[in-house]
């Protein structure tokens, strides 16, 4: 096979041809393109909310796996010598390096659709047998639509690090095993409770600027789904969910001190006080603000803005 030419298609590139009448400028053709990150100093991964009329993409491939749910109209997609057609609630699987086409399918209701772009590994990570092969590319599981519109909608938002790193591993490997031909590796981990406590204390320990899971993984000789696994299963959250209350807890600590929420944030990692505010109200029920006053109002307080 000779060598193939792999065009990563973006929408708005003026590489992209779309089928318009004259002087067409392509009405509600709309899309937005939003990159998260997955761990301190780890890849990046794309995601696209995309709605259009008239587009119809030119033959392309990717190097990740595209993982698409469409969310309104219907989509043709040319891919390995047929025609895909989705519609609403239905997940399009895109194996790297597989030549495909898209565009409208019917010429009133256009298409709309979230894709995310994920490198290959992350759908291994809980399998066996190498990468991933789904024979079928259109699948039918509507739980697991609502996790990854609820998953793309969290990683658009450009969340910590951690939590798109704890979110997207589990979620992709839960599309491997019921989807594709891998088999997967077993969920019993050795150690579990030890691993997890482990996890734990680096996380605690470096608060401000936490270590990565495939870091931590790699450290401790597992994979990241295995050391998701086993702290999931030992604490009942995944670790940026046990951060977060942690960073909460050191929080409220230096708020008693009389340190404005402003101040605490970045000393226990939030990005900003907003950042703070969302997780403190999530965890106590009140904003840092309020949870200040209200401790400086308590009798016998001590802290630097106590008076006589």
């Amino acid at each position: 096979m000779g060598e193939q030419v792999r065009v990563r298609q973006r929408l708005g590139d003026e590489r992209a041809p779309e089928k318009r009448g004259p002087g067409e400028r392509g009405p509600g053709e709309r899309a937005r393109w939003t990159r998260a990150r997955l761990g301190r100093c780890g890849p990046p991964l794309d995601l696209l909310t995309a709605s259009f009329q008239r587009h119809v993409y030119a033959p392309h491939a990717h190097d990740e796996y595209t993982i698409g749910v469409c969310v309104g109209g219907s989509e043709i997609i040319d891919y390995r010598g047929g025609h895909v057609r989705t519609g609403p609630g239905t997940i399009i699987v895109l194996e790297p390096g597989e030549m495909h086409t898209g565009g409208p399918g019917n010429p009133t209701d256009g298409y709309a659709y979230l894709a995310l772009y994920a490198e290959p590994s992350l759908l291994a990570d809980g399998t066996l047998g190498g990468l991933p092969h789904f024979r079928e590319p259109l699948i039918d599981d509507p739980a697991l639509v609502r996790a990854l519109r609820t998953a793309h909608t969290r990683l658009s938002a450009r969340p910590d690090p951690l939590e798109a790193e704890s979110r997207l591993p589990w979620l992709l490997t839960a599309l491997a095993r019921r989807h594709s031909t891998a088999r997967p590796v077993s969920d019993r981990v050795p150690g579990a409770a030890a691993i997890a406590r482990t996890v734990r204390d680096r996380l605690a320990g470096e608060l401000a600027d936490p270590p990565s899971l495939a870091l931590l993984a790699t450290d401790l000789g597992l994979s990241r789904y295995q050391l998701l696994r086993a702290f999931r299963t030992t604490v009942g959250i995944p670790p940026y969910a046990w951060l977060a209350q942690h960073r909460v807890a050191r929080a409220r600590t230096l708020l008693d001190t009389g340190l404005r929420p402003a101040e605490v944030a970045p000393l226990v990692g939030f990005a900003d006080q907003a950042h703070l505010t969302r997780w403190f109200r999530r965890v106590l029920g009140v904003t840092p603000a309020v949870y200040r006053n209200s401790v400086q109002d308590t009798p016998g307080r001590t802290g630097r803005d106590s008076t006589p």
